[in-house]
């Protein structure tokens, strides 16, 4: 059986993650919008009416960019066997680290935000640290 790394989980989980924040989004242009013009072509430039939509929509964006930094430094780490108790660790926290943005974006903390964010970025520079040497 083939079985995944801690860092390759925590990557996969996270892109799970990242992948169904949009449900809520669309959930409220169903409700605000009525389903031909949700449905139809988007439009990007429409705000939702509802503030915590809108700041979703923002963490979703916030997501998918930090999603591109770390799957392929948890792939990376994978591949050159760099893995350890700390990487998986730093896999896990990241993760847990997107899942409280994402919510506390969501339901406007701006201070905690930050917070949240600085973590993830800290589990991605460890990584990078790990890939080239230096951790």
């Amino acid at each position: 059986m083939n079985t995944l790394s801690p860092e390759l989980l925590a990557a996969t989980l996270t892109a799970g993650f990242t992948a169904l924040i949009w449900v809520p989004i669309i959930l409220n242009r169903l409700k605000e919008m009525g389903p031909w013009t949700a449905l139809k072509n988007p439009q990007p430039d429409v705000r939702p009416e509802a503030d915590w939509a809108y700041r979703l929509a923002c963490a979703h964006r916030n997501a998918i960019e930090n999603l591109a930094v770390f799957a392929p430094l948890a792939i990376t780490v994978h591949v050159l066997g760099l893995g350890d108790q700390m990487t998986a660790f730093a896999g896990f926290v990241f993760l847990a680290s997107r899942v409280a943005h994402t919510a506390i974006y969501t339901f406007g903390i701006p201070l905690l935000r930050t917070i949240a964010f600085v973590i993830s970025f800290g589990c991605q520079m460890l990584f990078a640290l790990r890939i080239v040497g230096w951790a």
